[in-house]
């Protein structure tokens, strides 16, 4: 067991682990090595953001998506979802809310909806950058041509969210379908970063078929990429999708996870998700513990937010929402931590 201690602080010495590491570490990990992670990644944490957690106003427009990704609720094939897509003006109206209760950083996600062109999305963002002037527009609107991505940057977009879900290509192909190439998504990636975002990546914790040699992989993709932003999360099935009998990805190798990327990348924004809310009902504060210091309470309006439904039991009436901050921030400040409402710009330029 000593090796594996020994990695750890290899790790935090070096930031960065062999592939063969990797997965050793991943296979082998334990309550106690896991503890042993989470005090340095704290530690990491503090020493770059304090004990700052740092909220996002999300807002989820719409779930048309033009895709068919094998594990995804919202998916093409999927005839039970309920669709949604918000206005202009509802949009806007959430951006507004959002504002008086001090957020200075929206999230507006969707999946591929061929109604949001690029014109209209440049126009969406450019009408909320002259709105709101010194709030911090991120977009998560999926994969893009490098022109389009450049339009959005030009109109006041600050930084993007795309997780390139494995590092793996034929890990990608058992999860997507064949119109979409991992090739082609972290091509979007370094397009990106070119451009000038603040980049976030990420990827699920136990998708089917994943091995610990993938997620080494993964690990080292984040190394290669060096992101502002890296989000993961457990995979949990969704009840309309090929996936809807494959077990769901766990809470502690999802925590073990979030600490090793604060090690490896320890300026990092590192969001403890919804999804780890919705495994456990203390799971955000955990992730928390275990080096995440990024929170995205929901701006939706409440009459969608059951409707974006990526995988099944998904929270979207409590803390997660922007109304309920109150509760949230009570939670945060019980395992010692306080949530800012400001930009928090990534710190891993």
């Amino acid at each position: 067991m000593d090796r594996y201690f020994e990695l750890i602080d290899k790790l935090k010495k070096e930031r960065t682990l062999s592939a063969a590491e990797w997965a050793a570490l991943i296979k082998n990990r334990s309550p106690k090595l896991s503890e042993y992670l989470f005090s340095l990644a704290r530690e990491e944490q503090e020493r770059y953001y304090g004990k700052d957690i740092f909220l996002r106003g999300l807002i989820e427009f719409s779930n048309y998506c033009r895709n068919d990704c094998l594990y995804c609720g919202i998916r093409r094939s999927n005839k039970k979802a309920r669709r949604y897509r918000l206005d202009e003006d509802t949009i806007l109206s959430c951006c507004r809310e959002g504002y008086g209760l001090g957020f200075r950083t929206f999230v507006l996600q969707s999946g591929e909806d061929a109604s949001f062109t690029e014109d209209r999305l440049a126009n969406l963002v450019r009408k909320i950058r002259k709105n709101f002037p010194d709030c911090a527009i991120t977009l998560s609107v999926g994969e893009w041509k490098k022109e389009s991505y450049q339009a959005f940057f030009d109109a006041g977009a600050n930084r993007y969210l795309l997780r390139h879900e494995t590092r793996n290509d034929e890990h990608y192909a058992m999860l997507h379908p064949p119109s979409l190439r991992a090739e082609n998504r972290r091509q979007c990636l370094w397009n990106l970063k070119e451009i000038g975002y603040q980049v976030g990546t990420g990827f699920m914790v136990g998708a089917p078929y994943q091995t610990p040699e993938f997620l080494a992989e993964d690990m080292l993709f984040l190394k290669e990429l060096n992101p502002q932003m890296v989000g993961i999360g457990p995979f949990i099935p969704h009840r309309d999708t090929p996936f809807k009998e494959q077990p769901a990805g766990t809470l502690s190798l999802t925590l073990f996870l979030l600490g090793c990327i604060r090690l490896m990348l320890p300026k990092v924004l590192l969001p403890a998700t919804t999804a780890l809310g919705t495994i456990h009902p203390e799971g955000r504060e955990l992730g928390i513990l275990a080096g995440a210091n990024v929170v995205m309470p929901n701006l939706s309006p409440k009459n969608v937010r059951g409707d974006y439904l990526l995988y099944d039991n998904k929270i979207c009436t409590g803390e997660e929402s922007a109304q309920c901050r109150e509760s949230l921030e009570r939670k945060i400040n019980a395992i010692g931590y306080r949530t800012v409402t400001a930009r928090g710009d990534s710190l891993n330029l």
